[in-house]
């Protein structure tokens, strides 16, 4: 078994040294991960220079690119074999709702379920690494409990997993989730640079709209360690005959 462990928050970051200590002697790790903090870079691929990979003195992998990057490039010729499974994490804060189109974290883990691979993004509820500890022993047992059915399960899967902060998270209860909604993100935060240049922050992002219960907010906020099942199809289904009738067929 061979585990391909990465993240968005930087190759230094507690989050990603607490999966790797708590995914040993479950098989073969490899870890790549960001050189610096890629959070909210999404599913973006670095097309525009090279990037380069080192070794960390702790044996890690870090590449000067994003959280996909270093999925990509461990999967298509930096590692020498094809991992089992990817995980991602645990990020430095929820990733729920909306949040899963910007995080690098869930990126991270959707890059290796295109290329087929069964991945899994953890995240921690609140920002601030506490009870890190109790997420790392909750994120072991998840993937205890799927890696004996990676080979008779067909086709890939990835699933996006919010744990509260909490020294008794392993024994929280878990459930399957749909993903809810934000509101819109705040306004941008107008600052002056010393140059005298107005410059502009990305506004914190909305309060929880679509929360009731069954969704990853509702889990979390009553809780819960949060398990949603991910896809990559964007595709309206529902909206393809009206489409049709619209634009294709003939009047």
């Amino acid at each position: 078994m061979r585990i391909l462990i990465a993240n968005d928050d930087g190759y230094l970051a507690p989050g990603l040294a607490a999966l790797v200590k708590a995914c040993e002697g479950l098989g073969e790790l490899d870890v790549v991960a960001p050189e610096q903090n890629a959070s909210g870079t999404s599913n973006s691929l670095t097309l525009n220079r090279p990037l380069t990979v080192h070794t960390a003195s702790n044996g890690f992998l870090y590449v000067n690119g994003t959280p996909s990057d270093c999925v990509h490039l461990a999967l298509t010729g930096v590692l020498p074999n094809r991992p089992d499974l990817v995980v991602s994490g645990i990020n430095n804060g929820a990733n729920m709702g909306d949040d899963t189109l910007y995080s690098g974290t869930v990126a991270a883990a959707m890059e290796g379920y295109l290329f087929g691979i069964p991945a899994i993004a953890f995240s921690q509820v609140d920002k601030g690494w506490q009870h890190l500890d109790a997420a790392a022993r909750t994120a072991r047992d998840v993937i205890e409990r799927v890696l004996p059915s990676l080979r008779e399960r067909p086709g890939p899967w990835l699933l996006n997993i919010n744990i509260p902060n909490r020294d008794d998270a392993p024994r929280l209860p878990r459930v399957v989730t749909r993903l809810g909604r934000r509101h819109a993100s705040e306004p941008v935060i107008r600052q002056v640079n010393p140059r005298g240049e107005t410059i502009y922050w990305i506004g914190p992002a909305g309060s929880a709209r679509e929360a009731g219960e069954g969704t990853d907010f509702f889990a979390a906020s009553q809780g819960r360690v949060s398990i949603t099942p991910l896809q990559v199809d964007l595709t309206d289904h529902a909206a393809l005959p009206d489409w049709q009738r619209l634009l294709v067929t003939s009047a």
